[in-house]
């Protein structure tokens, strides 16, 4: 598609943290009704990028677009309609699963849609016990619906299956596979291989602050003959690559 069409555009984004370049002229899009899965060695700029397209980072140059609108700074309207799961989960310690979810569905006006993720991800199990005290995989699973209760046309999720035991991660998978089946642009950053292979229809590899390669499971898998994503990952994200796929 074109950048046109995209939901999310990444263009030439450069960004320093003092005098470390953390991202070097990235460029990427994603696009509604797609799950682009953004891969990545630590440091190697995915977090970076997540911030600037969610609105909480400004980038030194180059362009960031979400829904044809700079994230930073922008209007309630817009955010209504962007979906965010931070990495750390973002949740205040002292609120109830269940309450917490419940206001949020009231600030986007979709109480509707709160007892279908309740339910898919297990959430009335623990629904009366403070979120500072709920195991990891527990605010996982929180954090992801109030990222989805407002079916938002774009949703950035950081590492949505992290500390998930294998049934609840299907249960995951499940519900990210519905938000793309609706419209939405998801867009998921992750170190599992197992997952991007099972949820991408577009993986976007990273390193050392720039694109190393993009394009579907199957073109990343093949980079240079392998056949493992896994492989092309390792390949593609050593010192000193550039590769277009």
């Amino acid at each position: 598609m074109t950048d046109s069409a995209s939901r999310v555009v990444i263009r030439d984004v450069t960004h320093h943290y003092g005098r470390k370049r953390a991202l070097d002229g990235m460029s990427w899009s994603a696009d509604g009704g797609q799950i682009t899965c953004v891969l990545g060695p630590n440091g190697a700029g995915k977090t970076s990028i997540m911030e600037m397209a969610e609105g909480l980072r400004r980038p030194d140059s180059g362009q960031v677009q979400v829904l044809d609108a700079d994230p930073w700074g922008a209007s309630p309207t817009h955010r209504a309609r962007v979906g965010v799961m931070l990495q750390d989960g973002g949740l205040p310690g002292g609120a109830k699963p269940l309450r917490f979810l419940e206001h949020f569905a009231q600030l986007y006006g979709r109480s509707d849609q709160l007892d279908p993720l309740v339910e898919a991800l297990g959430i009335e199990d623990f629904r009366h016990t403070p979120l500072r005290r709920l195991s990891g995989g527990q605010r996982q699973r929180v954090a992801l619906a109030a990222a989805l209760v407002g079916r938002p046309d774009v949703a950035f999720l950081d590492e949505p299956s992290a500390g998930l035991d294998p049934h609840a991660r299907l249960d995951v998978w499940d519900l990210i596979r519905d938000a793309r089946d609706r419209g939405c642009a998801v867009i998921v950053t992750t170190h599992s291989f197992e997952e991007a292979e099972r949820l991408a229809d577009r993986i976007v590899v990273v390193a050392a602050g720039a694109v190393a390669a993009q394009g579907t499971v199957d073109e990343i898998a093949h980079f240079q003959g392998s056949d493992r994503l896994e492989d092309a990952y390792f390949t593609l994200t050593r010192p000193a690559r550039r590769h277009a796929v």
